[in-house]
């Protein structure tokens, strides 16, 4: 099976997926091997494919010059939400196939970053989505490239793809997540700091509606509070903390 990126550019579908525990920075989702910024310089001048520019943020996938194998990705958070009036519309995904990517050519590439984010019931997967024009059709294929991280394929062309479990993987900069489970007030916070940064709760957040003040304002209490699980709480605080500066002080 091969796969296309934006522009065009294609891969082909291995049996070799990526070995890298993925590490949910809330921003984005990184599968990479470096643990610094100096390593990260040194992996981006060995590897080719898609990278950030300046103040551009696509999605990341990096391959080996030699064996054209994918040896690290990046994909970048939506900012919006998906809207209730669509919520019904996500398609059924295909079953995970587990595979690495080749690309074709040693040539690099943008691929845009997701604009649709769909929330599972209990935030057990994050589905990203290029667009709405995606639940137009089914998908065709999801791919296993990490330990739950999946693309998504639809008529062979890479249209989003998704995390499972993300509170498992929540962690900050270049730190490993916690290998321990989450706990259970770790995983209600994150469904409630994920409410309070999409629609439609940030819409009444920024528009200063008292409950939604007094919500941000009670999560960032229990964030505090909770002495367990700091590392993935500490992820969660740096989540809501522009909200904070910005609308959560009286």
């Amino acid at each position: 099976m091969k796969v296309a990126f934006d522009g065009g550019w294609c891969a082909a579908v291995t049996r070799e997926p990526l070995r890298i525990t993925p590490r949910f920075t809330t921003d984005s989702v990184r599968l990479v091997p470096y643990a610094s910024v100096g390593e990260r310089e040194r992996f981006v001048l060995g590897t080719f494919g898609s990278e950030h520019w300046l103040w551009d943020a696509p999605d990341i996938l990096r391959f080996d010059k030699d064996s054209r194998a994918l040896v690290g990705a990046e994909f970048q958070m939506p900012y919006g939400s998906l809207h209730a009036e669509n919520a019904d519309r996500v398609p059924v995904v295909p079953a995970v196939r587990p595979g690495g990517l080749r690309a074709d050519e040693v040539q690099d590439f943008r691929h845009e970053m997701c604009t649709v984010l769909h929330r599972a019931p209990g935030d057990t997967v994050l589905t990203c989505l290029r667009d709405l024009d995606v639940l137009d059709e089914p998908l065709e294929a999801r791919i296993g490239i990490a330990p739950d991280v999946a693309l998504l394929v639809q008529r062979g062309v890479v249209v989003g793809w998704s995390l499972t479990d993300p509170v498992r993987y929540l962690t900050s900069g270049y730190a490993d997540p916690d290998p321990a489970p989450p706990s259970p007030a770790t995983r209600r916070l994150f469904t409630a700091c994920l409410d309070l940064v999409t629609s439609p709760l940030i819409d009444e957040v920024t528009d200063r509606e008292p409950a939604a003040l007094a919500r941000l304002r009670a999560v960032d209490e229990a964030l505090r509070n909770q002495r367990e699980d700091r590392r993935r709480v500490d992820a969660l605080s740096a989540l809501i903390g522009d909200l904070m500066v910005d609308h959560g002080h009286r």
